[in-house]
């Protein structure tokens, strides 16, 4: 879910953060479950389970059978959902949930999800992960025609496209909406008798529907299923949208959608590593990167270690392949929010060891091969490689398990414009001197989709939402294609309110 702030470019990468901070974030899960008793109980269990999915902020929406019961707080599931009091807050038998990372803009609670809207037709709670590519272009008509926002998230628009469609029935409000957006998109909705998800046509974000004892669940990953002990049903399609109610659960196809084109990176690094993801093992997929990586860019070296935690599982089937030792050269502080301030350069500096700490007893006088899971801007992984070297390392031979990231996303990942990407300004040589590193390598773009076990890449029709890698973007990108049209490099103000 994309928010735009006071005063930002819709297309530039986040102003505000740390210009050190090499970190990609996905921007949201969402998790719903529908005649449940505590229901908003079970849907704070399945957000601690897609928490990875989005740090900054949370919600709740729940419906009791005559009001809707909304919570939404900034920071993390465990501080904002918890207390014995929770299902005496949040009543109800139906309830969706939000963690939400924003892109661009502050984190408001304005913004925080889920959104709720009274309609002719009765209430409706909406969470959404991904980006919408047309949401400037929508939120502009929505203006002009007399909305008002409250809000600067592209969220807020599929609520006024639901609530000014003519539709009798709330479903085909949905599907009159829906028609009208673009992009990568997952949903989940509760009114006053349905629950309803939403899978974009690409099927570019995952959603999942699970069964808990006889009662419907969805989810962006399958972690949450597990988390609160429901069983995997089947993945909600591509273009697909599901409608529970007490009768069941009904599936529409209200659009003519395309070949499925999910989004390799959610394998890369979004995923968690025990999520199945398109009926692939996110786990599985990682060692076979890892394996291939080996094969295509190995080096003599003493020692595989992984910058913890992505690159673990890449790590453990680069030694396999390689036959190296794989052992824990860098130890992870788990203990370390995002939103520590460091106010100084100094102390910016030393960010990186607040989270990674070098193991000197592995590293010292050793060939070292670090494996990541990719590499953005590079500044990460520079401080990373000076950190392995201050720890005695002899050499040290840089390794990604995805393939150069040369074009940014406007699908739902945080991503830098492209002249910010290393591997789009820097040839291999350059990136190499540039991280100070003995070798660099990447796993091929065939070794890639190798590792995911499929037919190699067809450029006519890419099996996968591949364009960070490739260039070749699975939909239009509106509002960019109009603000280019326009050479419109002015920022774009959508809010006059500044939130303390």
């Amino acid at each position: 879910m994309t928010s735009i702030g006071q005063s930002t470019d819709r297309f530039s990468s986040a102003p505000w953060r740390d210009p050190e901070d090499d970190t990609l974030r996905l921007e949201c899960g969402v998790f719903g479950v529908f005649g449940a008793r505590d229901a908003a109980a079970i849907a704070a269990l399945g957000l601690h389970a897609l928490q990875h999915r989005g740090q900054e902020a949370c919600g709740i929406a729940a419906f009791d059978g005559a009001r809707f019961h909304t919570e939404r707080h900034m920071g993390h599931v465990g501080d904002a959902f918890t207390g014995a009091d929770l299902v005496q807050r949040l009543p109800g038998n139906m309830a969706i949930g939000h963690t939400r990372y924003s892109t661009a803009g502050g984190s408001f609670i304005r913004n925080v999800q889920p959104m709720f809207a009274d309609l002719e037709t009765g209430g409706l709670a909406l969470a959404h992960n991904g980006n919408l590519t047309n949401f400037l272009t929508l939120r502009e008509r929505l203006v002009q025609e007399g909305a008002i926002f409250q809000s600067t998230s592209d969220s807020e628009v599929i609520l006024h496209l639901i609530a000014r469609s003519r539709k009798a029935k709330i479903v085909d409000r949905f599907i009159d909406a829906i028609g009208q957006i673009e992009g990568g998109y997952a949903l989940v909705a509760i009114t006053n008798k349905k629950m309803i998800g939403v899978r974009d046509p690409l099927g570019i974000r995952p959603l999942v529907l699970g069964d808990l004892d006889g009662k419907p669940v969805l989810a962006s990953e399958t972690c949450a299923l597990d988390m609160i002990g429901a069983r995997f049903v089947r993945d909600v399609e591509h273009g697909e949208m599901v409608v529970i109610s007490d009768t069941g659960v009904k599936s529409l196809r209200p659009f003519a959608a395309p070949a499925a084109r999910p989004c390799v990176f959610e394998y890369v690094y979004f995923a968690r590593p025990d999520s199945v993801v398109n009926g692939r093992s996110v786990y599985e997929v990682r060692k076979r990167m890892g394996r291939r990586l080996a094969i295509e860019t190995g080096v003599e070296a003493d020692v595989v270690v992984p910058v913890p935690d992505s690159g673990v599982p890449a790590a453990i089937g680069y030694a396999a392949e390689s036959g190296l030792p794989f052992d824990l050269g860098i130890i992870r502080n788990h203990y370390v929010g995002r939103t520590f301030i460091q106010p100084t350069q100094g102390v910016r500096e030393l960010g990186v060891r607040m989270k990674h700490s070098p193991n000197r007893a592995v590293l010292e006088g050793k060939r070292v091969i670090l494996i990541d899971d990719s590499i953005v801007r590079g500044t990460t992984s520079l401080k990373i490689v000076r950190m392995v070297r201050e720890a005695g390392a002899k050499e040290v031979h840089l390794r990604s398990a995805s393939p150069p990231i040369k074009w940014p996303d406007f699908y739902g990942i945080d991503m830098p414009e492209r002249e910010q990407l290393l591997a789009a300004t820097k040839s291999l040589e350059e990136m190499a001197k540039f991280l100070e590193v003995d070798s660099l390598g990447f796993l091929s773009v065939e070794g890639l989709y190798e590792a995911l076990e499929c037919a190699p890449r067809d450029p006519a029709a890419p099996q996968f939402t591949d364009h960070y890698f490739t260039g070749d973007y699975p939909t239009r990108l509106t509002d960019r294609e109009i603000a280019e049209g326009r050479n419109d490099q002015a920022e774009k103000q959508l809010s006059l309110l500044v939130s303390a």
